[in-house]
């Protein structure tokens, strides 16, 4: 069989990937003919049809799609190997693009930052916070080397692993009355003001499904994806709302928020990192990664210590 070179391999990957010809073509940095062209020219040495074409759009055929997959571990596996290289050379240095949801910039990135900078002079860090369908369409446009998103079904050009599973906690202030650190159990309190994500936030259909399946009575809603605000408006009313735990480990003991683990049954949220499907991960990526799931894992071992003596529970 002829060799298909890297260049048509990587057209049918944008158009597959993007669902158009002139989006692929703009990835690229092609024009659209020439895009048409080398996936024409693919289909003709397979002898295989790999997009239906049709009402201006673009979806492969379930032998494009397989021959997709395909090329995809391939360029992965040329990238894994020059990464491999260059970590053997000790070059950790470049441009390293991360995407966080605020659950992860309040407590965990400090301290992340403040081992890896020092280590690693010559890496260009840039951070982007953002809530997970702005990350999403980040990691999709390639404006980001990976991000970190709550889990959900996936899609055409991701791919993803489990970073954490993470429990839920309810977050209030002083005037709510809750006691700090005593488990609650949500549908024996009076029926809750509550501050919950946006319909678009994916966090949001599971604290939905939670709230409705285990009898929580709710007296009103307020829908807010604004993370700071939602905090400073928690701290000062007798509203409340449901975080991670990685994002309320400082308030332990401060007193200006009041943190209580929710029990009867737990709830937990699971986060994974999200990267472009033919990209591997640099080797400043992979070190950064390790380094939050340390420090993740250290805010754990905190939050075990934190909760486990207390037996009572409120509400």
């Amino acid at each position: 069989m002829d060799t298909i070179p890297l260049r048509q391999i990587r057209a049918v990957i944008a158009v597959c990937e993007e669902g158009s010809f002139t989006r692929a073509a703009a990835r690229e940095n092609a024009t659209q003919s020439g895009i048409s062209q080398h996936v024409a020219s693919v289909e003709r040495t397979l002898g295989v049809q790999l997009f239906e074409r049709a009402a201006g759009k673009v979806k492969p055929t379930p032998a494009g799609l397989r021959y997709y997959k395909r090329c995809v571990d391939a360029v992965g596996a040329l990238e894994h190997a020059a990464e491999e290289a260059r970590s053997l050379a000790g070059q950790v240095a470049g441009e390293l693009r991360i995407g966080l949801m605020p659950t992860f910039t309040r407590a965990v990135l400090a301290p992340v930052l403040n081992d890896f900078v020092p280590r690693y002079r010559d890496v260009r860090l840039r951070i982007v916070e953002g809530y997970s369908a702005t990350l999403t369409g980040m990691v999709m446009g390639d404006e980001l080397d990976f991000a970190i998103v709550p889990a959900f079904e996936g899609t055409i050009g991701l791919k993803s692993r489990l970073l954490v599973r993470d429990r839920e906690m309810m977050i209030s202030g002083p005037r709510a009355g809750y006691t700090p650190l005593a488990p609650v159990r949500l549908s024996q309190c009076a029926p809750l003001k509550i501050v919950v994500p946006g319909p678009d936030n994916i966090r949001r259909r599971n604290l939905d499904t939670y709230l409705q399946s285990h009898g929580v009575e709710v007296a009103a809603i307020l829908e807010m994806d604004a993370m700071i605000a939602t905090l400073e408006f928690v701290a000062r009313s007798d509203w409340v709302t449901i975080l991670p735990s990685v994002i309320s480990v400082n308030d332990i003991g401060r007193g200006e928020l009041i943190v209580n683990p929710i029990v009867g049954p737990e709830l937990h949220a699971d986060f994974v990192v999200i990267q472009p499907t033919r990209r591997t991960l640099s080797t400043q990526a992979r070190m950064f990664l390790e380094r939050i799931e340390t420090e993740v894992a250290q805010i754990h071992q905190r939050w075990n210590a934190a909760i486990k003596p207390r037996r009572k529970r409120r509400g």
